[in-house]
């Protein structure tokens, strides 16, 4: 029976010492529209947190650039003033240059291929990011892009000769664009909508999610289906704020990133068509899917050749060999 006693004893003070675990309050910042898909996701992961942690872990989620661009959310993560992010690979190739391989164009046959790439090549060369404050929780998805432009409709490469066109601050996408003939121009998503609309640029390239929800389609008369990469999202945290979480936190927290990312890719498959119908009942944007895309990816191969000379082509043959 004493026994019995000191049993039961030890499960209360247990049970007394994880129910009285400190709350701890984790800030997300993203760049998204709430309505994006990555945005819904965000909200979703929050949801996810503090119910399987019984309200302990509140991530409070900030969209649509309120902690900054996706240069200051990463950099935040390593200085501890950022807590959690999502940003895409090609800006944390700034910071992890080997992961711009998944920025590559045309390196994906279809989505799922990129999926099995990204949750096994591209979780190993995320863990680099470790040394930098920074861990990947899991990588989500942001949508394939395309080319939208005020100039005329893109169908074929030469069609880019001389568009000036927005581009994240990421080496592979500036010389992509340089490859097809066009000007890029680095800026950040904030400031973009009001370049388009003053005709500081031509055009830019962007996910569906994106030009829907941003309406970028307000202020391009050209949209042409290029799908000529594919935006990946990881979700990082910051070591700072990862440490301050217990292990069994850390585990709920890892958990609901992975079952997000499934709800999240699942997600972004049943809204693009909703995206593009929303873009052309819109009425100012004229949707072009007749793009030679066999073209274009010829014509941004050299991209691929100056990817492997800075890093090898050990990245690009893995994900080539997946199946």
């Amino acid at each position: 029976m004493l026994r019995s006693f000191f049993a039961a004893a030890a499960v209360l003070l247990l049970s007394a010492s994880i129910s009285m675990a400190a709350p701890v309050t984790l800030k997300l910042g993203h760049i998204a529209e709430p309505e994006n898909v990555y945005g819904q996701g965000a909200d979703h992961f929050a949801k996810l947190v503090k119910e399987r942690s019984n309200g302990e872990i509140d991530v409070k989620v900030f969209p649509s650039s309120q902690l900054g661009n996706q240069r200051d959310l990463v950099e935040g993560l390593g200085l501890g003033t950022v807590d959690m992010t999502l940003t895409g690979t090609a800006v944390l190739g700034n910071f992890i240059p080997e992961v711009a391989v998944f920025d590559l164009p045309f390196i994906f046959r279809d989505v799922n291929h990129a999926y099995k790439a990204l949750d096994t090549v591209g979780m190993d060369l995320a863990k680099k990011g470790e040394d930098r404050g920074m861990i990947t929780l899991a990588i989500w998805e942001n949508g394939v892009r395309h080319m939208t432009n005020n100039k005329h409709a893109v169908k074929e490469p030469g069609d880019m000769k001389g568009l000036k066109m927005r581009v994240m601050e990421q080496p592979v996408y500036i010389e992509m664009m340089k490859s097809l003939g066009a000007s890029p121009t680095p800026m950040a998503m904030s400031e973009l909508y009001t370049a388009l609309q003053k005709g500081v640029i031509d055009g830019q390239e962007n996910p569906l999610g994106h030009i829907a929800t941003k309406r970028f389609n307000e202020v391009q008369k050209y949209l042409s289906l290029t799908g000529h990469t594919y935006a990946s999202e990881p979700l990082l945290i910051s070591k700072i704020a990862w440490n301050k979480l217990t292990p069994q936190q850390q585990e709920i927290v890892r958990q609901a990133a992975i079952d997000t990312r499934d709800w999240e890719r699942q997600l972004c498959r049943d809204l693009e068509g909703k995206f593009l119908q929303q873009i052309k009942d819109a009425g100012t944007t004229q949707v072009n899917d007749d793009v030679d895309k066999e073209a274009f990816a010829k014509a941004t191969r050299p991209v691929w050749d100056t990817y492997a000379k800075r890093f090898g082509d050990k990245n690009i043959k893995a994900i080539q060999a997946i199946q």
